[in-house]
């Protein structure tokens, strides 16, 4: 594994949690790296998310399948430097409802929720961390339901922009309508207004 990789990864965990260096150092052997393709499946329906991974390139997305109309919902984005997991499923240990799929050739760190639930057990600044993430999700999904409720659609577009800063050069614009909830032209109409701006 890259140096890099790892460190990027380590300076993350770090600066959420406030890990030594000595405490990280215990994860190292339980991560490995994976290289998507467009298209490929990080988790697919009805299966158990196994697996908590960081993204180091490329961009995911969570989303929801309706079969009645034939149509896709896209929930979340996960771009560098997130950790990435359909959290509910990683969680819980419980069969997926959605799809997490990279929308792009993307590049991984990922650890087994077994391993994670060892460092746990026999850390604390792992348990602390454990911690951390899962509130950083419970926030995250909360601000994904507050933008749903209460923000316009021009909102949600900019925060969309500040969580994920590279995504218009990587994402197809009708994937990003889904997530902000949107229909195309609203998302062009948009997108002009601010190129005015």
């Amino acid at each position: 594994m890259e140096i890099k990789k790892i460190e990027r990864l380590e300076n993350v965990i770090r600066e959420i949690s406030g890990m030594s260096l000595k405490d990280f150092e215990l994860s190292k052997s339980f991560w490995y790296e994976k290289d998507y393709k467009k298209g490929e499946f990080y988790n697919e329906y009805k299966n158990v998310c196994k697996y908590l991974g960081f993204v180091i390139s490329g961009v995911f997305r969570i989303y929801k399948y309706d079969e009645q109309t034939n149509s896709e919902r896209n929930i979340l984005f996960f771009s560098n430097d997130q950790f990435m997991s359909s959290y509910k499923s990683f969680l819980s240990q419980t069969s997926c409802a959605y799809y997490t799929e990279s929308m792009t050739n993307s590049e991984i760190l990922y650890i087994h929720y077994d391993d994670l639930q060892y460092l746990y057990k026999t850390s604390p600044a792992w348990e602390h961390f454990g911690r951390i993430f899962a509130e950083t999700v419970l926030h995250a999904v909360m601000h994904n339901t507050e933008l749903l409720l209460f923000k316009t659609a021009e909102e949600r577009y900019v925060d969309m922009l500040q969580q994920h800063p590279d995504i218009l050069q990587s994402v197809q614009l009708y994937h990003i309508a889904s997530y902000l909830g949107i229909e195309g032209p609203s998302l062009s109409r948009i997108r002009k207004r601010m190129g005015r701006r």
